[in-house]
């Protein structure tokens, strides 16, 4: 069976990294309030030469050398955002240019916090159905361009980053992305979308969210799109070595692997440093996770999100 097999994964943060403690001198809050409610300890933030594209490329680059491959040998880029460079051309193919890719399938997708797992599963079937060999895929950010500063509520909870992984089609038994599942729900755009855009206030907008109410639907949808992916893969739960969430909010992480029976110890958590990086913070939190030794090679990986629109989904893999 020829499955898209996971070879080098790769991140990128920007140069500067807050702590609630510098950010409570802007903000109303405090370090005690962030950390009770969220896990969050620092974020990273872009500066002004720093941007999607530009993290999306060191990523990228860290996912090339990881893999042994050349850009050369890429044939198809899929990069998740919502916050791109531009309104057009799509970030990936600032991406490509920056890699020296003279031709190649290069686009965005826009699912904000589930954008990765959106986009590992278009590569996934683009592969399968021989559009190319191998396909970078990335989630990357600059949240910190949305957020409204005087909003306590929403600006402590998010940070800017990159992630990518390598795909490779391969004829294998055992490795690659095994299954996928993908929900959107629209008439829960209230809950969590940004006030603006080209068609309606010709302005890039601020992200706006119902906490208590994203809190309910994530801790039920992730549940029960883990569970959906598992039984497509053929799996079940005991068979799981790590999870890789979203890193949205250390609590929904928590209610989430007991909700499904999973061991806390087997949840990969990154938000504590680098808080909710949108598309970028699972294949960020799986780099991190492989590069410090915890995801080795055959370990059985899934991978979750939920975002704005609203939108979920799950993917198991076996690295």
């Amino acid at each position: 069976m020829i499955r898209s097999v996971v070879k080098g994964s790769g991140s990128a943060l920007p140069r500067r990294c807050v702590s609630n403690h510098e950010l409570a001198e802007t903000v109303d809050t405090s370090d005690e309030w962030i950390i009770e409610r969220t896990g969050i300890r620092q974020r990273y933030i872009a500066d002004d030469t720093e941007t999607t594209a530009s993290l999306a490329t060191d990523a990228a680059r860290r996912a090339l050398e990881a893999a042994g491959v050349e850009a050369s040998g890429v044939d198809i880029i899929v990069l998740a955002t919502a916050t791109p460079d531009e309104t057009f051309p799509a970030t990936a193919t600032k991406v490509q240019a920056a890699l020296g890719i003279e031709d190649c399938v290069a686009f965005d997708v826009a699912a904000v916090c589930t954008g990765f797992l959106y986009a590992i599963s278009v590569a996934d079937s683009l592969l399968r159905t021989g559009m190319g060999k191998r396909a970078l895929v990335i989630g990357a950010e600059t949240f910190s361009r949305i957020l409204d500063w005087e909003d306590r509520a929403t600006c402590v909870l998010f940070g800017d980053g990159a992630g990518a992984m390598l795909l490779e089609a391969e004829e294998t038994d055992g490795q690659g992305i095994l299954a996928a599942k993908l929900h959107a729900a629209g008439q829960h755009h209230d809950l969590l979308y940004v006030d603006g855009g080209p068609s309606t206030t010709q302005t890039v907008g601020h992200l706006r969210m119902r906490g208590r109410e994203v809190f309910r639907h994530a801790v039920k949808n992730l549940a029960d799109v883990l569970g959906e992916t598992l039984e497509a893969a053929g799996l079940t739960p005991a068979a799981v070595d790590w999870v890789v969430p979203h890193q949205a909010n250390a609590r929904i992480l928590d209610a989430t692997a007991k909700k499904l029976g999973l061991d806390a110890d087997k949840v990969v958590v990154t938000v504590d440093r680098h808080a909710n990086t949108s598309a970028a913070s699972v294949p960020l939190a799986f780099d991190v996770a492989v590069r410090d030794g915890r995801i080795q090679r055959g370990d059985l990986v899934l991978l979750e999100a939920m975002g704005g629109g609203l939108t979920w989904g799950a993917a198991a893999l076996r690295y």
